[in-house]
């Protein structure tokens, strides 16, 4: 069977949805309802068959009454599996349980909020077949639904990001698929300071995004203040790479070639006379070269600890997943 045969109404793609739950007290059951159509067998635009086997809501401790909800939910529809984590840990935590608890062939992220339309998944899914990609974010058409402060450093954040961690962040949304084989496979390394996004970079190829729908969120304000989106993206910057260490590194080795080149100079511009000021020049030299072994020590630190910092991060050697040849992106049964 060929993969145009076989991805275009021979194949049903089962699909689980992760939803972490922090504020969803009056959003998740409107939002439950927008999926719930989707629990029978359904059709992307483009002909793939398609069914949401498994709706995983991550309780991650918030300040409302989600709990009870989630309980209503999961006693209504069978396809609604609850996680409760022991506190908050935080939205990136409760998504890696989530995916980790799932056992379907595609996995959706998805907010708890309501700002994505769960119509859009067919579009997620018909991008990544289409190219057969493992991984597709949702992208907004215009600036995602929050304050415009959070908008402009949102993209701030990216660009500085994109710069010191050397990844590119652009299409980074918690709106995602992703073939299940490989979410589960990184979500069993994800460390506690690594953001997921970085993380499924590791061990997925050949990401891409779709245009998907804006829309207001279910609930008023957010959860996010500043101080926890500034720890966000640091935690981007130190889980895309070790570029900032390596910064450090490069600018201590450079720094001491210029101390080592600049006391030479100094020294034959004395013995030629050019320099007459006594004591002048074994003071810059000492300096030049003294400080130049100390940046070159830092930087030799530096590039210790960017090898602790990928043992810390729990970034495997490999990763192993189902035979490509077969499951969702595969031409074979």
């Amino acid at each position: 069977m060929d993969t145009s045969a076989r991805n275009t109404g021979a194949y049903l793609h089962t699909i689980g949805v992760v939803i972490p739950v922090y504020r969803g007290e009056h959003s998740l059951e409107p939002l439950l309802a927008e999926i719930e159509p989707f629990f029978e067998e359904s059709v992307t635009a483009v002909g793939h068959r398609f069914v949401v086997r498994e709706v995983v809501l991550v309780h991650d401790h918030g300040p409302d009454h989600s709990d009870v909800v989630i309980r209503r939910l999961a006693a209504a529809h069978p396809q609604v599996h609850p996680i409760w984590l022991a506190r908050n840990f935080g939205q990136h935590a409760a998504t890696v349980a989530g995916i980790a608890s799932t056992t379907s062939a595609w996995v959706v992220t998805i907010d708890e909020d309501g700002q994505h339309d769960p119509a859009d998944i067919a579009r997620l899914l018909d991008r990544a077949l289409d190219g057969r990609h493992p991984l597709v974010y949702g992208r907004h058409a215009g600036n995602p639904p929050h304050a415009r402060w959070r908008n402009v450093s949102s993209k701030i954040a990216h660009r500085l990001a994109r710069m010191l961690g050397g990844a590119d962040l652009a299409a980074f949304t918690s709106f995602r698929l992703v073939l299940g084989s490989h979410a589960r496979s990184i979500a069993a390394y994800c460390g506690p300071r690594t953001y997921l996004d970085s993380a499924l970079s590791w061990g997925v190829s050949g990401t891409a995004d779709v245009e998907v729908s804006t829309r207001a969120e279910l609930r008023e304000g957010s959860g996010y203040t500043f101080s926890r989106l500034l720890s966000h993206f640091w935690s981007l910057v130190l889980s895309t790479g070790t570029r900032p260490l390596r910064i450090v590194s490069g600018l201590g080795f450079t720094f001491a070639i210029v101390g080592v080149v600049g006391a030479v100079v100094a020294a034959i511009a004395r013995l030629q006379g050019s320099i007459t000021v006594p004591g002048w020049t074994s003071v810059t030299i000492v300096l030049l070269v003294s400080n130049g072994l100390v940046l070159l020590a830092l930087g030799v630190v530096a590039e210790y600890v960017g090898q602790l910092l990928k043992s810390a991060q729990g970034r495997p050697l490999y990763i192993m997943i189902d035979d490509p040849a077969f499951g969702p992106l595969g031409d074979r049964e």
